[in-house]
């Protein structure tokens, strides 16, 4: 008699969801570190997990207990030691700044800008700092980030050469840490370098005098080490070269880029508007190579292997045809992963369906919960940093929603092509719902078209475009009818977008109420009594009607926001908002408006009601198309020449000394520049004649409290205020032209007496800034001194006078560390 076939035991099973559960524990413990133990200290805990797994005696609950916390021992003592391995292998402050040979392979196909610079990944093969004609061996991280720039701030072009995946190159750089602006809500750009297991970053080096002193950037031969991104790259350089018009079509060349992101995961090839547009519609992830598209490879995948295994009777005798089925379309999908660039996405849907699959071959059948949490652990083992990431809680919270709901598309095969419809149209609807308030939650904004963008875009993309671009590989005229599809798409997209409010910004709120949000969101779509679900709307509506607090009347705070080497200042009162710059613009595309501002103004759920700009250089006015754009109601107040392209956008009122207004009992007065110049004089855009006519901005209580806002005003214009008697004195000063030698004169410092400075400056700008007479100026005076790069995003309040600074409140410990005040400059760039 043969033995009965393995049953579900709750009582057996249950210390492995709690296990499960234990290692996710654990890992999000670790993650909240500031700083990392010793080795030993994670070794001891991972040791400890063994003995109180199987400690005799314990059963039942105990059992249970006992194995969460096993669980949690394991994964925090894990991921620790892979956390100090790593930083192990960080840049040397010592080796910032300095110039460097470095001879590597390049190991990832490098992105090309319109304006000819590149940037590329370079695997170190060995590296030597130079000093004069001498080089001494050195030790680099195995992987750098490196930007290779056509133009040299100014310096005669110099043409970047073709680059490919796998050539072997000896370059001259120089690297620095990875360092990334630490505002609230923001991007954490050392989490995602730490992620993509990235170390250093820089620079190529290169012009006539350097080339003759250090030697120019040398091609050493082509290898054959990453052949798959070799054959990326000549992939992606195929599709361009098949439907890019060279500018006479933009709509082509954007359609161009969306189908190279498709088959090779170059997000980058796709335009930034193209990016807002899916944004808005909520179709981005279907433009990325997302756990959507791997999904779908592998059902696909998974559809032609079982059929292609039936037509032979040896391998279903061999084989079953639905596990070779399974096997294969994971398999094929593996593959598909790692062409598309094996991105972080990519690979923890990979592994999830590995995980379903072996448990499906295992022969077990357990539960979806815990199925579902087994997918879970198994990403968060191999990628802890996953619990960070919002595509980790999107994905599995989507994957539990239609475990619990039980849509129905299991029995899809029974119903007709209404029956069909209707299912989709539940499942998208359920997922659209739940999904909703985490979305809100994440990124402070949902789209309310998304569920009508969704329901013609998944079958759109996933059947139609996806299946002709990866075609396209086989037979190159198929790219052009997958550059239709996606024009037709987009056509589609923009008019959803053109909907009065088709998409609803809130500000971002705390924690605890965006867990009753999701839970509630999750609580909607379950099938539970409708009185249940209603009173789930409940959980929800905290997170939408949340507001951040504001100061009191009489009161105000500053927020220096950390935008690199530039300026921007949020000033609020208790019902008004004021943002003094609007930051720099990092190249061509991008910008601190659309990068940082935006996204940052949303997040507090702040309507702009005045915009100053204090003169016209690029650090200080870089984002403010995208500010206005994203709040046309507010006033823009400025040292703005008439003929300047912003003035096309919103006109701008000239900034002059004397003006004044009143928010909340606070007062705000203009005290630099004076008189504009007569209707029609010229006035300089650029140098010091620019920042001579920068607005200077003091904010002020009833009762003294007061801020400085000196933009880059310089010693000339300093001496004057002084000489003018204009009421200088405050608590805190935004320090004039970022620390510049050419200010913060002492007749000056003397005059306002501030207890704290703030200095807006990028990590080792190539200025210097602060200079170093200048930071030794206010330490002989007593005055605390803070610049960006060492404090983040720094928030002063009137109220108490307390400095809070972004990097601080927030320290992880994949978090950069500066030394010193973080500023030194990189005047050799």
């Amino acid at each position: 008699m043969r033995d009965a076939a393995p049953r579900f035991s709750p009582t057996a099973a249950w210390p492995v969801p709690a296990l499960l559960c234990g290692w996710l524990l654990g890992t999000a413990l670790q993650l909240q570190q500031a700083a990392l133990w010793p080795p030993w200290a994670y070794g001891v805990l991972a040791g400890l997990a063994l003995p109180v797994l199987v400690l005799p005696g314990r059963a039942g609950r105990r059992a249970v207990v006992w194995a969460w916390i096993a669980g949690a021992l394991l994964a925090f003592g894990s991921a620790g030691l892979r956390s100090v391995a790593f930083d192990a292998e960080a840049l040397s402050p010592a080796l910032e700044g300095v110039d460097l040979r470095v001879t590597g392979v390049v190991a990832a196909m490098p992105q090309r800008r319109d304006n000819g610079d590149a940037r590329l990944r370079l695997a170190v093969e060995s590296a030597e700092q130079v000093t004069g004609q001498v080089g001494r061996a050195v030790a680099l991280p195995p992987v750098l980030d490196l930007s290779w720039y056509a133009t040299q701030h100014g310096r005669e072009p110099r043409p970047v050469p073709d680059v490919h995946a796998g050539e072997r190159w000896r370059l001259n750089v120089r690297l620095k840490a990875p360092h990334g602006a630490r505002n609230p809500h923001g991007f954490d750009y050392e989490l995602w370098m730490w992620e993509q297991g990235v170390q250093a970053g820089g620079y190529v080096r290169t012009s006539a005098r350097l080339d003759e002193r250090l030697g120019a950037p040398r091609l050493l031969g082509q290898t054959w080490r990453y052949p798959v991104e070799q054959a990326r790259q000549a992939v992606r350089d195929a599709i361009v070269r098949h439907l890019a018009s060279g500018g006479s079509d933009s709509a082509r060349d954007r359609a161009a880029g969306v189908v190279a992101a498709l088959v090779t995961g170059d997000q980058r090839a796709i335009e930034r508007s193209d990016w807002q547009l899916f944004r808005v519609t909520g179709v981005a992830h279907l433009v990325s190579i997302s756990g959507l598209h791997i999904t779908m490879f592998a059902w696909l995948a998974a559809l032609l292997v079982g059929w292609l295994w039936r037509r032979s009777a040896a391998l279903c005798l061999a084989y079953p045809a639905p596990s070779a089925a399974l096997v294969g379309g994971v398999l094929l999908a593996a593959a598909y992963a790692l062409f598309s660039g094996w991105g972080v996405p990519a690979e923890r849907t990979l592994l999830m369906l590995a995980t379903v699959t072996l448990l499906r071959l295992s022969g077990r059948r357990w539960p979806w919960p815990q199925v579902w949490l087994l997918a879970c652990a198994v990403v968060v083992a191999f990628d802890p940093w996953a619990l960070l990431q919002a595509g980790f809680w999107l994905s599995f919270v989507a994957v539990g929603i239609l475990f619990a709901t039980d849509s129905g598309a299991a029995d899809a095969g029974g119903m007709g092509v209404g029956g069909r419809f209707a299912a989709l149209l539940r499942e998208q609807t359920c997922i659209t719902v739940a999904l909703a308030p985490l979305t809100l939650v994440l990124f402070g904004q949902i789209s309310v078209v998304g569920l009508v963008a969704n329901l013609l875009a998944i079958p759109w993309v996933t059947v139609l475009v996806t299946p002709l671009a990866m075609l396209g590989v086989l037979w190159a005229p198929l790219w052009q009818a997958a550059a239709w599809c996606v024009q037709a798409l987009s056509w589609w997209l923009s008019w959803l977008a053109s909907w009065p409010f088709a998409q609803l910004t809130l500000a971002q709120a705390p924690l605890w109420a965006g867990v009753a949000a999701v839970v509630g969101g999750i609580v909607l779509v379950l099938r539970l009594p409708w009185q249940v679900r209603a009173l789930a709307l409940t959980l929800v509506l905290p997170a939408l009607w949340w507001q951040p607090p504001r100061p009191a009347p009489g009161q105000f705070d500053l927020l220096a926001v950390d935008v690199g080497q530039g300026q921007a200042v949020l000033v609020r009162t208790a019902t008004h908002s004021l943002l003094y710059d609007a930051g720099p613009r990092y190249g061509e595309t991008s910008d601190a408006g659309q990068q940082v501002l935006v996204p940052l103004l949303q997040s507090l759920g702040e309507r702009l009601d005045t915009l100053v700009l204090s003169h016209g250089d690029s650090d200080h006015i870089g984002g403010a198309a995208a500010i206005i754009a994203q709040q046309p109601q507010a006033d823009v107040l400025g040292s703005i020449p008439p003929e300047h392209p912003l003035q096309a956008r919103h006109p701008v009122r000239a900034c002059v000394a004397g003006q004044a207004w009143q928010w909340d009992g606070v007062r705000l007065t203009v005290l630099h520049p004076g008189e504009a110049p007569p209707a029609g004089e010229p006035v300089l855009l650029r140098g010091s004649a620019s920042n001579a006519r920068t607005c200077v901005l003091r904010i002020a209580t009833d009762h003294g409290v007061a801020a400085l806002l000196a933009g880059d005003i310089e010693r000339a214009q300093e001496q004057a205020l002084v000489r003018s008697g204009a009421p200088l004195a405050a608590d805190v000063l935004v320090v004039p032209h970022h620390g510049s030698k050419t200010s913060s004169s002492d007749a000056f410092l003397d005059a306002v007496q501030p207890a704290l400075a703030l200095v807006q400056s990028g990590y080792r700008n190539r200025f210097g800034h602060p200079a170093a007479p200048v930071v030794q100026r206010y330490r002989d005076r007593g005055i605390t001194l803070v610049a960006s790069p060492a404090c983040g995003a720094a928030s002063w309040s009137s109220q108490d006078g307390q400095l809070r600074c972004e990097r601080e409140r927030s320290k992880r410990y994949w978090h950069h560390r500066v030394v010193g005040d973080g500023a030194e400059g990189d005047e050799g760039q």
